[in-house]
C-alpha cells in the first residue's frame, strides 16, 4: 500500500519539461490546478471548478451519498487526469502524458463530443477511436488515472467497453472524450486515434442500481413503519370471552377497590356485547349490584377528601393569620422607625428606603387581610346558608347521613328481592309453558296413535274387502263353468235321448239284434270322449305357445318367492333381463287369462294403494 501511494504521489509530480507551461507562472498553474478540481495552495483566486461537479449535489462532508465514496484527491493518477468542467466555465485542457502514450486535447473552437443519455446506476464506458495497435495495458494505464478499473472488454474493431468500480469515475472517463491518442512519437496512423468516450449500458450496472434503490425502499418503508408505530395510539387491552368461569372472578374484581375500573370496562364490553340472557341475568345482576355498591366506597372516599380540604382551609387560615400578624408587627416597627425620637438620627437615604419599606410592607399587609377578611365572608355565607336551612349540628348531620346510609342500603336489599322475586316468577311461567308444551306434545301423540290405528283398522278392512270381492270373482268364475256344464251335459243328455229313440224305432222295424247295444254303446263313449276332448282344449285355450307355458313357469316361480306378492312393474323388471322385448301389458294379459293359478289383490290406502299379484295354484291343491 506504501508503494502504491508512492507511485500515486510520483504519477502527480509530473516532470515539468513535459509540460507546455511555465511552473513559475501563477495564472498557467491555477488555471491548471482549477482543472484538476483542486484549489492552488498560496495562490489568489477562486476555485473554478466545483469539487462535487462529477456528482450533483454531492456533498463531501457526507461519506455517503448514494453508495458513493467523497472524492479522495491523493489517490494515484487523479492529478493527471482533471474532472469534467460545468458547461458554464470553458475550461482549457491540457496535453496528458503518460508512459507509453500521449493525449492531445481536441481544438477548442470546435464543439465538445455529444454523450448519449446516462443510464441509472452507469459504471460502464464505451471508448471508441482506438488506435489499431493500442494494448490493454496502454488502455488500463490511460483509464487507470480515472479510478479502479473492475473489467475491460476489448474488440478487434478499434473500441472497448471500461468497468470502473464506482460511478464518478465514469465522469472522469467522459472527461477524455476527444482526446486524440498517440502511442509514444510515432506517426503511423495505427498508433494514433481519436477516443470517443461515452457511457454504456451494462447489466451488472442496472442491477446493482436496482438492488441499492429496493435497498433504500426498504430502508424508508422500515423508517416509515417504525414512525407509525410510533405514532399510533396503544391499542386497548383485549377483552376476555364470557363464560361462568370469568364472571366469578369477574365479581370477585368488582370488589376491589384496586381492580375496579378494569373490571367495569370488561362487565360494560360484556353487555353491550349480548351476553345477557335468561341463564345469565342473575349473575349479572350481582355484578351490576356490586358495580353500585363501589357507589358507597365513592361517596366515602369524597366525604374523607372534603374532610381533608377543610382540614387544609382550616391550616391555610390559621398560617395566613399567623402571617398577617407579622406583617402588623414589620408596620409597627417600621412606624415606630418613623417616629421623631428615632427618624433625626436617619440619614436621608436610610429615611428614604425605610419610607419605601414602610409602604410596601403596609401594602403586603393590607392585602393578606383583604384575602383573610374575604375567606371569614365565605364562612359566614355557609353559616348563613346552613341557619337558613334549620340544620342541626355537626354531630346530627353524621347521625342523619348513618341513617340516609342505612336507608339506602335497605332500599337496595329491597331492590334485591324485587329483582329476585320477578327472576322467580318468570322461571315459574318458564316451568308453566314447559309443562304446557308437554301436555300438548302428548296430546298430540295421542291423536298420532288413534290415527295410526284407524289407519291400519282401514287398511285390515280394505285387504277384507278385497279378498271378499276375489272370492266373490271366483265364486262367479265357478258359477258359470257349472253352469257351461250343465247346458253341455243337457245337450249331451238330449242327444243320448235322441239316439236312444232312434234305437228304439229301428229294434221295432228290423226286430232285435245283438249288434244294437254294441253300437248304441259305442256312439255314447265316443261322444263322451269327443266331450272330453272338446274340455281339455277348452283348458288349453289359455296356453298359445311354448314361449307362455314358460313365461307362466318362470312367474310362478317368482311369485312362489316372493309370498307377499309384487306388483306388475317389479314382475316386468325381472322378466326384462330375460326378455328385453317383453312388455308389461302382454304379462298381464297372461295373468288374468289364469285365474286359478294367480289372483290379484289391493294392499295401501289412498295415495300408497297398489296392486299386487300372487301365486294360488297350490291353495287348490291344499284345499278338500
Amino acid at each position: 500500500m506504501m508503494a502504491a501511494a508512492a507511485d500515486g504521489l510520483g504519477s502527480i509530480a509530473i516532470d515539468t519539461t513535459q509540460l507546455n507551461m511555465s511552473v513559475t507562472d501563477p495564472t498557467a498553474w491555477a488555471t491548471a490546478m482549477n482543472n484538476l478540481g483542486m484549489v492552488p495552495v498560496g495562490l489568489p483566486g477562486q476555485q473554478l471548478v466545483s469539487d462535487s461537479i462529477c456528482v450533483p449535489g454531492f456533498d463531501p462532508s457526507l461519506n455517503m451519498m448514494t453508495g458513493i465514496t467523497p472524492i479522495n484527491p491523493m489517490i494515484p493518477g487523479l492529478g493527471l487526469v482533471p474532472p469534467p468542467p460545468p458547461t458554464e466555465v470553458a475550461v482549457l485542457k491540457e496535453i496528458i502524458h503518460c508512459k507509453s502514450c500521449t493525449l492531445f486535447p481536441q481544438n477548442p473552437n470546435l464543439p465538445p463530443p455529444s454523450t448519449r443519455e446516462r443510464p441509472p446506476g452507469c459504471k460502464t464506458v464505451f471508448v471508441g477511436g482506438l488506435p489499431e495497435n493500442a494494448t490493454e495495458e496502454i488502455i488500463q494505464e490511460v483509464f487507470e488515472q480515472c479510478g479502479d478499473i473492475t473489467a475491460i472488454r476489448k474488440s478487434k474493431k478499434n473500441f472497448c467497453h471500461i468497468r470502473f468500480a464506482e460511478e464518478f469515475m465514469v465522469d472522469k472517463a467522459i472527461y477524455l472524450s476527444g482526446y486524440r491518442m498517440r502511442l509514444g512519437s510515432s506517426t503511423d496512423k495505427k498508433d494514433s486515434g481519436r477516443l470517443h468516450v461515452d457511457f454504456a449500458q451494462a447489466r451488472d450496472d442496472f442491477y446493482e442500481w436496482e438492488c441499492k434503490q429496493r435497498m433504500r425502499a426498504r430502508e424508508e418503508r422500515h423508517r416509515r413503519k417504525l414512525e407509525e408505530d410510533r405514532l399510533r395510539p396503544p391499542s386497548p387491552p383485549a377483552i376476555m370471552h364470557y363464560s361462568e368461569h370469568e364472571a366469578a372472578l369477574l365479581a370477585e374484581k368488582l370488589k376491589d377497590d384496586g381492580k375496579f375500573s378494569e373490571a367495569i370496562t370488561v362487565l360494560l364490553s360484556w353487555i353491550e356485547r349480548g351476553e345477557v340472557n335468561r341463564r345469565s341475568a342473575n349473575q349479572f345482576y350481582s355484578m351490576v349490584q356490586s358495580a353500585n355498591s363501589h357507589v358507597r366506597r365513592l361517596m366515602n372516599e369524597k366525604a374523607t377528601h372534603e374532610q381533608e380540604m377543610e382540614e387544609a382551609k382550616e391550616n391555610f387560615k390559621n398560617a395566613l393569620t399567623g402571617i398577617l400578624t407579622q406583617f402588623e408587627q414589620i408596620v409597627a416597627v417600621f412606624n415606630a422607625s418613623t417616629r421623631q425620637k428615632a427618624w433625626d438620627h436617619f440619614s436621608k437615604a436610610q429615611r428614604k428606603n425605610i419610607d419605601i419599606w414602610r409602604k410596601h410592607s403596609e401594602e403586603l399587609r393590607n392585602a393578606q387581610s383583604e384575602q383573610l377578611m374575604g375567606i371569614r365572608r365565605e364562612e359566614e355565607m355557609e353559616m348563613s346558608d346552613d341557619e337558613n336551612c334549620d340544620s342541626p349540628p355537626k354531630k346530627m348531620r353524621v347521625d342523619e347521613s348513618a341513617l340516609a346510609a342505612q336507608a339506602y342500603a335497605l332500599k337496595e336489599e329491597n331492590d334485591s328481592l324485587r329483582w329476585q322475586l320477578d327472576a322467580y316468577r318468570n322461571e315459574v311461567e318458564l316451568l308453566k309453558q314447559e309443562k304446557e308444551q308437554l301436555f300438548r306434545t302428548e296430546e298430540n301423540l295421542t291423536k298420532e296413535q288413534q290415527l295410526q290405528f284407524l289407519q291400519q283398522t282401514m287398511q285390515g278392512m280394505q285387504q277384507q274387502l278385497l279378498t271378499i270381492q276375489e272370492e266373490l270373482n271366483n265364486k262367479k268364475s265357478e258359477l258359470e263353468q257349472a253352469k257351461e256344464e250343465q247346458s253341455h251335459t243337457q245337450a249331451l243328455l238330449k242327444v243320448l235321448q235322441e239316439q236312444l229313440k232312434g234305437a228304439k224305432e229301428l229294434v221295432e222295424t228290423n226286430g232285435p239284434s245283438h249288434e244294437d247295444p254294441d253300437e248304441s254303446n259305442v256312439l255314447t263313449v265316443a261322444l263322451v270322449n269327443q266331450d272330453r276332448e272338446n274340455n281339455i282344449e277348452k283348458r288349453s285355450q289359455g296356453l298359445k305357445s311354448e314361449k307362455e307355458a314358460l313365461l307362466i313357469g318362470i312367474i310362478s316361480t317368482f311369485l312362489h318367492v316372493h309370498p307377499f306378492g309384487a306388483n306388475i312393474e317389479y314382475l316386468w323388471s325381472y322378466m326384462q333381463q330375460l326378455d328385453s322385448k317383453i312388455s308389461a301389458n302382454e304379462i298381464e294379459t297372461l295373468l288374468l287369462r289364469l285365474p286359478r293359478m294367480f289372483k290379484q289383490e289391493f294392499t295401501g290406502v289412498g295415495a300408497t294403494l297398489e296392486k299386487r299379484w300372487k301365486l294360488c295354484a297350490f291353495e287348490g291343491i291344499k284345499s278338500p
